[in-house]
């Protein structure tokens, strides 16, 4: 009795532990994990046939997609902050493939070279994956390379907009890719195609303006500017946005307390969504959009990101899109408090690729959790994952040789900076001009100057530019303030007296002229959406300042739209919206001195 008692105790001491770790294994592949381990055998082989240029894309997108897995797939799906990312090996681990760069999110330096650095070694970690697939890096170059210290800072797209010249805006398009891909970036969060009609909304300056057929035809010439194929691949990958009218939010229906238009809510019946804001993403399609990014807006209390009918049936079906569809910056995570719920709905409704931005653990796990509950079907990852990865080969992401340091010299070149300084003083429109006190004559004996905006490179570049909301100063932004440009500009007989406030010492003789530089503080969307649009107080008295010391006035204002001056316009002489003109500020006064003539035009209304 007592060896058959130690028998059994044996038996159960060896059998049933080794059951449990049978069982549990079986139950640990069955469940999905939020840390996928790639279960390909054929790691890092050569000469595969995805990795032949000499192939159609189709064939090779066929070939790669044939050796993936679905943790691999569900990688290609997601797109994430840099910032994020605690350890550059999760982009590997978790095969993810694409990354960003939010407003300001750099380098610790945000010299050329160590953004060139920074984005080199997140390409090398990417090799590492099995099929070494590389990632689409995006940001928001939307006026220029804005990010990166000494880039070419071009006008904000409003004042492109008033210029009304597509030749002119595909320069400036080019002229900022070039300058993103020598950092080794090719994805553009750009162009804006939002028709606006309520300047009240802190994204107006990001348009083309309220004239559907002029954001049309700029937006295609932004996009063929970006995406100059001479090398047999995109130059750098444009990206419309966003999918679709956002520019005709209603103020205060935002469920984001912080802000008041931005996440809004469209009303707007299909009728006028096609004829107005459908138009400008028809022909950027037509003309070789290849990612489409959906707004954060709802319409008619639907999230877009969450539209079938917009997103599949409209966009992909109708229009023909063939490339992938992008969410903005959390924009699924919108749908419903659950996240799982919503990110189903949102690659349900044709979300291909979701800017999470942050939690690349948690979505892979839902992907995995969706994929196995059969909530999302292998066949729609498959599409999904077919458009990215088409879109990829397109951009040249297999090909292209590594962006290199000697490359680095085109950002903020002189050729660059002339293509900006022709944009200025295209996009200023001459508002008022009393007794042809414009232009002014370079040999006048006396002038004032005052306003914040005079000696303030970071309000003449506004938003996006160093960091998201933009800058109050000139630190981190290599160019030429409005102020500095009348100093280069004047003769050397004219004395230019400058005080920001508007202080000038009392005297009998009055200025030939002052000139009144103000507008805007720097701002994004959200932060930007305000009831009344309006210059300041300080800005007022500084303008009744100048006056009282000065024969006759000219107010230079720079905003991101129109402000509202009806009360006080009639007793200025002269006045320019100089919109958001960016780092040249040589432009401005290139017309303020009649070197050229004002041709800019109203790209949305402004009363007087």
């Amino acid at each position: 009795m007592k060896s058959n008692f130690y028998h059994s105790k044996l038996i159960t001491f060896l059998i049933i532990p080794s059951l449990l770790i049978v069982t549990s294994i079986f139950v640990f592949l069955k469940l999905p994990s939020s840390s996928p381990t790639n279960e390909n055998n054929d790691c890092h082989q050569t000469n595969l046939p995805y990795q032949n240029s000499k192939l159609t894309i189709d064939e090779r997108v066929t070939d790669v997609m044939s050796r993936m897995t679905d943790a691999e797939k569900i990688g290609q799906m997601v797109l994430i902050e840099k910032n994020s990312i605690n350890n550059i090996n999760d982009i590997s681990k978790y095969n993810l493939g694409a990354l960003l760069s939010g407003g300001g999110a750099g380098p610790k330096t945000d010299t050329p070279l160590a953004w060139l650095q920074m984005i080199n070694n997140f390409q090398d970690a990417a090799k590492d994956t099995c099929l070494g697939i590389p990632l689409l890096y995006g940001i928001d170059s939307v006026h220029g390379h804005g990010n990166v210290l000494g880039a070419t800072i071009f006008p904000h797209a409003i004042g492109l907009g008033a210029s009304q010249d597509p030749d002119l805006v595909k320069r400036v398009a080019k002229a900022t890719a070039d300058e993103m891909a020598a950092t080794g970036i090719y994805w553009n969060f750009a162009p804006n195609l939002d028709v606006v009609r309520d300047i009240r909304w802190g994204k107006t300056y990001e348009t083309f303006g309220s004239n559907t057929d002029n954001v049309a035809q700029l937006g295609v010439a932004y996009l063929e500017g970006t995406q100059d194929s001479s090398s047999g691949y995109f130059n750098v990958l444009a990206n419309p946005k966003h999918f679709i009218g956002g520019g005709n939010m209603i103020y205060g229906t935002s469920r984001n307390k912080d802000f008041q238009i931005e996440e809004g809510n469209i009303t707007i019946d299909e009728k006028t969504l096609r004829e107005v804001h459908l138009p400008p993403f028809q022909k950027a399609i037509t003309a070789g959009a290849r990612v489409i990014m959906v707004g954060t807006a709802s319409w008619q209390d639907t999230k877009n990101s969450d539209n079938y009918h917009l997103l599949t049936e409209i966009l992909k079906n109708e229009m023909k899109f063939s490339g992938f569809v992008v969410s903005d910056w959390y924009g699924v995570y919108l749908i419903e408090n659950n996240k799982y719920n919503s990110l189903v709905r949102a690659v349900n409704a044709g979300i291909d690729m979701i800017m999470t931005p942050f939690d690349y653990k948690d979505f892979v796990s839902n992907m995995q959790k969706a994929v196995a509950n059969e909530d999302i079907t292998k066949e729609r990852i498959d599409d999904a994952v077919k458009r990215i990865l088409t879109v990829k080969f397109e951009t040249g992401l297999f090909d292209r040789p590594e962006a290199l340091a000697e490359g680095l010299s085109v950002i903020g070149s002189e050729e660059h900076r002339e293509i900006a300084r022709e944009a200025v003083r295209k996009s200023q429109v001459l508002l008022k001009n009393k007794n042809s006190v414009l232009p002014l004559s370079k040999t006048l004996k006396k002038i004032i100057v005052a306003g914040g905006s005079a000696d303030n490179l970071g309000r003449q570049a506004g938003g996006w530019t160093t960091e998201w909301q933009g800058i109050d100063g000139n630190a981190g932004i290599v160019g030429t303030t409005i102020l500095e440009a009348i100093k280069n500009t004047v003769s050397k007989d004219s004395e230019i007296d400058y005080n920001k406030e508007g202080n000038f010492a009392n005297t009998n003789n009055l200025a030939d002229v002052g000139i009144a530089i103000v507008g805007e503080k720097p701002y994004a969307e959200g932060w930007g959406d305000i009831a009344n649009p309006i210059l300041s107080p300080e800005d007022l008295l500084v303008i009744e300042k100048v006056q009282a010391k000065s024969k006759k006035i000219v107010v230079i204002i720079v905003s991101g739209r129109p402000l509202d001056i009806k009360d006080y316009a009639k007793n200025w002489d002269g006045i320019i919206a100089s919109w958001l003109p960016g780092s040249e500020g040589q432009g401005v006064v290139d017309v303020l001195f009649g070197d050229f003539d004002f041709t800019g035009k109203l790209p949305v209304d402004w009363e007087l």
